[in-house]
């Protein structure tokens, strides 16, 4: 299983960012995904997540500033944020299981001005 974010950057507040992430090693059409953030300081935390199809859910904290979605055909999920806070500022992951164990390398999304 591989699983690469990437997209992550600096940001002013109020701004936006898409991550993606490629997967590979696995059926990915048949696997929920999701998206998992780890701020300096503070617990691994689940952002959002998709199912097989375009169904999501989010994290309360993100809940009406941040959409997922995949794309079957090109193994990939996204992340679109936007109205980005400083609070949002963390390593960000993608995962194909619910507690994030199995996940590549983060991208780094960091929002101040």
């Amino acid at each position: 299983v591989q699983l690469q974010a990437f997209g992550g950057g600096l940001v002013q507040p109020g701004g936006s960012l898409r991550l993606s992430c490629a997967a590979s090693g696995f059926t990915f059409s048949s696997s929920w995904m999701y998206w998992f953030r780890q701020a300096p300081g503070k617990g691994f935390e689940w952002v959002s997540s998709i199912n097989t199809g375009t169904i999501g859910r989010y994290s309360n904290s993100v809940k009406g500033r941040f959409a997922i979605s995949r794309d079957n055909t090109k193994n990939m999920v996204y992340l679109q944020m936007n109205n980005l806070k400083p609070e949002d500022t963390a390593l960000y992951l993608c995962a194909k299981d619910m507690d994030g164990k199995i996940r590549g390398k983060g991208t780094q999304v960091t929002v101040s001005s």
